[in-house]
């Protein structure tokens, strides 16, 4: 047993806890504080792995080599894993800020009832 095969073997089984993200039950559990764009990026991993195989397996067959030795197609799927990335970070940053800004809110507005109630006094 080589390590292409070994390789190819462990690629082909890590699809299957990404496809447990698609089942309708994980639908049902996911968290409803979750950003939507984050949650698409996870969803999108999943376009990257299904782009990734059919591309392994033509590389395999036309050039005779490994995906990661075809730059053409190597830097498409690398492109696809790059996009994952970027929906997952802009979902996550996006609901920061907005928590920050739920938090400059509310402490304007104790601020403000703290002076409210000092001119009272």
């Amino acid at each position: 047993m080589d390590s292409q095969s070994v390789a190819s073997q462990l690629f082909a089984v890590s699809l299957f806890p990404y496809l447990g993200l698609r089942s309708p039950k994980a639908r049902q559990r996911r968290s409803k504080t979750a950003p939507g764009l984050t949650l698409f990026g996870f969803y999108f991993l999943l376009v990257f792995v299904s782009a990734t195989i059919p591309a392994g397996i033509y590389a395999k067959v036309h050039y005779g080599t490994l995906l990661s030795n075809v730059d053409w197609l190597h830097g498409g799927a690398e492109s696809l894993l790059t996009l994952t990335n970027l929906f997952i970070v802009l979902g996550l940053r996006r609901a920061l800020r907005k928590l920050e800004e739920e938090g400059t809110d509310e402490s304007v507005s104790e601020a403000s009832q703290d002076s409210a109630e000092k001119s009272y006094v």
